[in-house]
């Protein structure tokens, strides 16, 4: 599996001048490269790097390798538009956005990612030091922060490209490891987790995460923006960029231990994961102009990468099943009914009176249908 291992860099004021200029001199050689490619139509690597090679490294400073990698960025970039397209993220044919993607070049922005292979990016990891390429020439001796954790796992699995990233005035390769798969133990049994937005993750072992700490924290911020936003004022600008996606890094920390919790459960008890398929709900469900905002910001999906990536790396099966009516039924006598749940919090069979938190019945559900599901995923294939 893939994985990015990301450290802190140290450079020294002038390293960090080197290094500024250089990701500017690649992202403008970029936008070049993709005005090339746009106006040309060469979106192959092949003919688009025909078409510019020498121009990026005599117009831009650009050395032979840096000059190929721009080319590829560009050329990657190109391919994830088309994807995007394909798969309706900027909208219908016909809409705005869809129409501005079609009919302008990409354009990098001046501090945009750029990366770096081998033959440009040398890592020395018992100095816990870099070599990198600018257009100042090779920069040696940048040193780098990172944990004994990720230190080994770039030693031992560092594969292919890293790429140099400036966020927030503050340096950063993000490295590539490609660790192999542990194999994937037989389950004893499931745990089922149903995702909420006022419980963020129930299992079906009755263990709730809960998501009022964090609704609390997104109104807080939620004002603060406001507050900020009402002032309008140049320091209220810097604070609000300050601010930016602050909320975000905190929703992500908070999904992090809940995923890490339910998979140490499940690897210490040898069961297996199993969640709901809630792709597509945003645009399954009407709600409320007021309940909207709450929807939009349930991250759900992250919550489940975690959970799936985790549960790889650890060598837990992991299961999505239907969602369909898992809140609805009823786990002991199989009945569904909108009635089986009077309100949000409480689950009670009209048939056979089973009563319980719906959140946890859910959970029951959902491992009772990966049983099921395990059965035919591991079941042999028929011969012809």
């Amino acid at each position: 599996m893939k994985l990015v291992v990301q450290v802190k860099l140290l450079p020294t004021p002038g390293q960090a001048s080197a290094l500024e200029a250089t990701l500017r001199a690649c992202n403008r050689a970029a936008t070049h490269a993709s005005a090339v490619a746009f106006a040309e139509g060469l979106k192959d690597r092949n003919g688009l790097q025909k078409e510019v090679y020498a121009g990026l490294k005599a117009d831009f400073g650009l050395s032979a390798q840096p000059a190929v990698r721009v080319v590829k960025k560009v050329v990657d970039a190109y391919a994830t538009l088309k994807a995007n397209l394909r798969a309706g993220n900027l909208g219908p044919s016909t809409s705005k956005r869809y129409r501005t993607a079609v009919g302008t070049p990409v354009v990098f922005r001046p501090g945009a990612a750029q990366p770096f292979d081998d033959r440009c990016l040398s890592w020395q990891y018992d100095a816990r030091t870099v070599s990198i390429w600018t257009v100042d020439g090779r920069m040696k001796g940048v040193r780098f922060a990172c944990s004994p954790d990720q230190l080994k796992t770039l030693v031992i699995y560092r594969r292919g490209e890293s790429d140099l990233v400036r966020r927030g005035g503050t340096w950063y390769l993000i490295a590539t490891c490609d660790i192999p798969d542990p194999e994937v133990y037989e389950p004893v049994d499931w745990i089922g987790v149903d995702r909420g937005i006022v419980n963020l993750a129930t299992t079906s072992d009755g263990t709730s995460h809960q998501g009022r700490r964090l609704g609390r924290y997104r109104r807080w911020q939620a004002r603060k923006r406001a507050d900020l936003q009402k002032k309008n004022t140049r320091s209220a600008t810097r604070r609000l960029v300050r601010r930016a996606k602050k909320e975000k890094r905190h929703a992500t920390h908070v999904n992090h231990q809940i995923s890490k919790e339910i998979v140490s459960v499940a690897q210490r008890t040898g069961r297996g994961i199993a969640v709901e398929e809630l792709g597509g709900i945003r645009d399954r469900v009407r709600l409320r102009r007021d309940q909207r905002g709450t929807l939009s910001s349930w991250p759900f999906h992250q919550l489940g990468q975690h959970l799936a990536y985790k549960a790889k790396k650890a060598g837990v099966p992991f299961l999505e099943v239907d969602a369909a009516y898992t809140s609805q039924r009823c786990p002991r006598c199989g009945h569904t009914e909108r009635a089986n749940r009077p309100d949000r919090n409480h689950f009670c069979c009209r048939r056979c009176g089973l009563a319980g938190p719906a959140d946890v019945v859910a959970g029951v559900n959902v491992r009772d249908r990966a049983r099921s599901a395990w059965v035919f995923v591991t079941a042999p294939a028929p011969s012809p």
